[in-house]
């Protein structure tokens, strides 16, 4: 073990199980604000975000022991900050999704038709229900593959495949209905 990079999470979770609690510090500085950006990147809300990857955290530490593969410690907490802000999502009401959505519409001035088209897709995909919304982000903003969204979010392939299949249907429904409408 001793051959092993001081920063490499695999290493830092082996040290962290075996009760090394200097190995947390390392650990939450290098992980807490990529869990709270991702976290923020799904609820738009800077403070909730924090909190949420706050929270992660305590699960995380809780949950510690039970990582069989510490190798893949970025995809296991990363699950749990996605799902945590996904708990957020479904209590929060419809009022904040609707508020952002607007917001994004608002930010967008330009009136080229590059930017008429980024509109109209950012609204397309706001309208995408919840589940295909957070697969087409991952796929196209973040680019993970299609195994790292499954182990990210905890389903299958198959899953993930068939979530971004009827999104990309879906906004191609809504970019030609809203072209016609234009």
């Amino acid at each position: 073990m001793t051959n092993q990079p001081i920063h490499n999470d695999a290493y830092l979770v082996k040290k962290l199980q075996l009760g090394d609690k200097s190995a947390l510090t390392v650990l939450v500085r290098k992980w807490h604000k990529l869990f709270c950006e991702k976290s923020f990147w799904l609820v738009k809300d800077k403070q909730v975000a924090k909190d949420i990857a706050q929270e992660s955290w305590v699960i995380i530490i809780d949950k510690i022991d039970t990582l069989q593969k510490p190798e893949r410690f970025k995809f296991w907490a990363y699950r749990i900050v996605v799902n945590k802000s996904m708990d957020y999502l479904r209590s929060s009401t419809n009022n904040k999704t609707t508020s952002y959505s607007q917001n994004i519409i608002d930010e967008v001035d330009d009136n080229s038709e590059r930017e008429q088209q980024k509109k109209r897709l950012l609204v397309a995909i706001k309208s995408l229900p919840q589940q295909q919304k957070i697969v087409i982000q991952l796929f196209y903003t973040q680019s993970y593959s299609l195994k790292q969204i499954s182990e990210i979010l905890d389903i299958s392939v198959g899953t993930v495949k068939s979530r971004l299949f009827h999104a990309r249907e879906k906004l191609k429904t809504i970019l030609k209905t809203n072209r016609y409408e234009n």
